[in-house]
């Protein structure tokens, strides 16, 4: 499976978007909420909606073509406790996630994000201070926030900013540093083709504690579309 990177810095994603409202997005919008960040084509989603109607689902991905194409499975599949938007994760999520109510955020998800090894290209990583930031105050104490990749040197920097954080706890059964195994019910398509290969995967499960969201730092509060046209 090739990687089709997006550069999120991109004038071209600049454009802020409002997330629209639940009851547009859900046939019952009172329903804890499920997100996952680079959901790409959507089957993990598809297969998680449909194993647990408990929860809305919520996925958003900033290749277009994939949104359409998950959003047209959808469809055809009348799933109504699912969703699919285009979203630039850096542009975008801080401020949809302000617009949640309070506690329906109940689990993120962040698998196999885009690993922009060159170092000069690390700003383009998702998960970055103020999307941290914004997770930790859209999540009530003990909902979860679940990571994993097959980059050991993308996810250790991701680990360490989580737990920089100070609003994030490992729960006291799992192992270190990484689970065995993962919590959900459903692989994602990445995952299953890492397996296959026999090849090791990072996965880290976190729960929210009850410390306030830190402040950020200037330089992390600056906008991220300020410097990398290409």
């Amino acid at each position: 499976m090739v990687r089709q990177h997006v550069n999120p810095l991109s004038r071209l994603y600049q454009l802020p978007r409002p997330l629209p409202s639940l009851p547009e997005l859900f046939a019952d919008p009172a329903l804890p909420l499920h997100l996952d960040i680079g959901c790409a084509r959507g089957r993990f989603l598809i297969a998680m909606a449909a194993h647990n109607p408990e929860r809305n689902h919520l996925g958003v991905e900033i290749r277009r073509p994939l949104v359409a194409a998950a959003e047209a499975e959808r469809l055809s599949l009348g799933a109504t406790n699912l969703h699919f938007l285009f979203c630039n994760a850096t542009i975008n999520l801080e401020t949809w996630l302000a617009a949640l109510p309070p506690g329906r955020l109940a689990l993120v998800t962040l698998q196999f994000p885009d690993p922009w090894f060159k170092s000069r290209h690390h700003k383009r990583r998702v998960l970055q201070p103020p999307l941290l930031r914004a997770l930790a105050a859209a999540l009530a104490p003990g909902r979860e926030l679940f990571l994993q990749s097959d980059v050991l040197g993308l996810i250790e920097p991701m680990v360490e900013l989580v737990e920089a954080s100070g609003c994030f706890h490992r729960p006291l059964e799992d192992a270190r540093p990484w689970r065995g195994s993962n919590p959900l019910p459903i692989p994602t398509e990445r995952e299953r083709l890492v397996l296959d290969q026999g090849l090791p995967i990072y996965r880290v499960l976190y729960q929210r504690n009850d410390a306030p969201p830190p402040p950020l730092a200037p330089d992390a509060a600056d906008n991220p579309a300020d410097a990398d046209p290409r």
